[in-house]
């Protein structure tokens, strides 16, 4: 069964660690679709435009950037489509190739699966994400009534989950697809599968590096990130929207496609 992987990339640094994987992913997947902000560094995007079956698009603005990721997806012949944050997926498929395809072959007999993070992975990240993300999960868990780690950057859905999904949703919040459209799928009678992983732990301290970052210093970024006030407060407001979006998909008229 052909699937498709499309992403959204924020590149900061990662091209030559994607190129490095570039056999590895067209080997697996039929097409690479990823999805860039408008203000995207061009000196690391031209490597990548010579390659097969990857394909680059600007978002007019980067809040739309995973909408546009799901909607260029539909316009492949792939029966289900991987979505990924790409910076969190060179990661992945650097530490744990093997989880990696394993999970891929998983994605394609299912219509969605919410790809999450084991307790090791957990771990990795600051605390400002640990403790608000975990209130979003509590919230569509428990609405739910399974166990789910909502906000991972990876997801796997069908095509006609994905096809239910677009003709309910529209660009903007892009942090808040994270329930929306979990909580859309739900509600078009698709099954929601849970499956947790090892390697979607902490990418920040990856960046700008020539490989994926060793445990010491994903522990001593993640104290790094944790010392800024800053950062607690964007990621309150990043669960906040995750809530709000999911709240508002449970509410909305929806339309079968």
């Amino acid at each position: 069964m052909p699937i498709t992987l499309t992403c959204t990339w924020n590149p900061r640094g990662e091209t030559p660690r994607l190129i490095n994987l570039y056999p590895q992913l067209v080997e697996t997947y039929l097409g690479i679709i990823i999805i860039l902000p408008p203000n995207a560094d061009l000196a690391q995007i031209d490597p990548l435009k010579i390659m097969d079956n990857v394909t680059l698009e600007f978002s007019p603005e980067w809040s739309w950037g995973r909408y546009l990721a799901l909607k260029k997806a539909l316009e492949t012949d792939a029966e289900h489509i991987h979505y990924a944050d790409l910076d969190r997926l060179v990661r992945w498929v650097e530490t744990q190739p093997a989880e990696w395809h394993r999970t891929v072959t998983f994605i394609q007999h299912c219509d969605c699966v919410v790809i999450g993070r084991t307790e090791k992975a957990w771990n990795s990240h600051p605390q400002a994400i640990r403790q608000t993300e975990t209130i979003s999960n509590q919230v569509f868990s428990h609405l739910l009534d399974k166990s789910l780690d909502l906000s991972a950057g990876s997801k796997g859905f069908s095509r006609r989950a994905i096809e239910f999904i677009m003709a309910n949703t529209q660009p903007g919040r892009a942090l808040g697809t994270d329930a929306e459209w979990i909580m859309l799928a739900h509600r078009g009678g698709f099954h929601i599968e849970s499956l947790l992983v090892d390697g979607l732990d902490w990418e920040s301290a990856d960046r700008y590096q020539d490989r994926a970052a060793s445990k010491e210093t994903q522990l001593q970024t993640a104290q790094n990130y944790d010392a800024q006030a800053q950062n607690w407060e964007l990621r309150v407001q990043v669960a906040l929207e995750i809530i709000q979006s999911g709240l508002d998909a449970i509410k909305r008229d929806v339309k079968h496609p």
